[in-house]
């Protein structure tokens, strides 16, 4: 698993992710669940749909 996340990119990430949580939060909902994977790939620096595309956001 090749890291293919930046840092601006996980910054990004950790911002929708906290979105998208609070808003399940507030409201009562389910769908704040989604928050997990944001968070997961901003944490792992690895996201799964940048590698059929070979995109890369992370300085060598």
């Amino acid at each position: 698993m090749k890291k293919n996340v930046g840092s601006v990119d996980k910054i990004i990430r950790l911002v929708i992710g906290f979105v998208i949580a609070i808003l399940g939060i507030i409201y009562q909902s389910w769908w704040g669940l989604i928050a997990v994977i944001p968070f997961f790939t901003a944490f792992v620096s690895w996201c799964p749909l940048y590698v059929p595309f070979k995109i890369s956001t992370r300085k060598e």
